[in-house]
């Protein structure tokens, strides 16, 4: 039986191929910032997808560029895979006082929040705003800016959703430049008390998200085989025939837990 490959192994491909290599020699670390996005996201849906093979090999083109980034890091005598580690293992033990080194086990946002600028300090700029907003809360609760439980961000969505209401008043299409800025700074705060809602009972918003966009899509095409079959238009058709439609699909699917209320086709 083949041995398996160690980490040894890359890196000693890795250097083979920027020697070798036109294209691998010729790459930067701003070449390749591109390339490092690109397969985050791949890693992040095959994830989504709970599928092993492709995350193995995704999980392996992920690796590829912290090999490059630190191989050319290395060429350049700035650091190398060594200091790499070397840095992970000084932070993961700092994480950890209760468990290297004989400290007091201490929440992590209140170890860090000592040693930032800022809440949004080390944030990255290009960070989805859903993450965003629930890293911010994340910190704002490590030093104690936090409810107790659910109840409270509960109804400081409901809070927020009336505003919004209120702002609203009648027909947002009616609205004028003023007024739609002041509804968007509600939808805002409304979108923000959401996120921490779902922080609160242990759910990330953005992944939250992903499952029912997914859902809809899901759902949707649904209706619209639906309404192929029986030689329905969908752009014609009119929503209350649509909204029909929908409610059939969700009845053909099976229960997931208790009962709950789900929203309609958007009005």
């Amino acid at each position: 039986m083949q041995d398996k490959a160690t980490l040894e192994d890359t890196l000693v491909l890795m250097r083979d191929l920027r020697l070798r290599c036109d294209w691998d020699a010729a790459q930067t670390h701003t070449s390749l910032r591109p390339y490092l996005v690109e397969e985050a996201s791949e890693l992040d849906e095959v994830i989504r997808r709970e599928a092993d093979g492709e995350m193995r090999d995704e999980l392996g083109d992920v690796l590829l560029q912290v090999l490059f980034h630190s191989i050319i890091a290395e060429e350049r005598g700035a650091f190398d895979i060594g200091d790499v580690c070397g840095g992970l293992i000084a932070k993961m033990r700092r994480r950890h006082p209760h468990l290297y080194g004989g400290g007091e086990r201490e929440p992590w946002e209140r170890m860090k929040a000592s040693q930032r600028a800022s809440i949004e300090a080390g944030l990255p700029p290009s960070l989805p705003a859903l993450h965003r907003a629930h890293r911010l809360q994340d910190r704002a609760a490590g030093i104690g800016f936090d409810w107790d439980d659910t109840a409270g961000p509960a109804l400081k969505v409901q809070e927020e959703l009336d505003e919004v209401r209120a702002e609203l008043g009648g027909s947002a299409a009616t609205l004028d430049r003023g007024r739609l800025d002041a509804v968007e700074d509600e939808l805002g705060d409304l979108l923000f008390a959401v996120v921490n809602l779902c922080r609160k009972a242990g759910v990330h918003a953005a992944l939250a998200l992903d499952k029912a966009n997914a859902k809809f899509v899901r759902r949707f095409g649904e209706v619209e085989a639906l309404a192929h079959e029986r030689g329905l238009d969908v752009a014609t058709v009119g929503l209350a025939a649509l909204d029909a439609l929908w409610d059939e699909v969700k009845r053909r699917e099976p229960k997931v837990g208790g009962p709950r209320v789900e929203p309609r086709l958007p009005r």
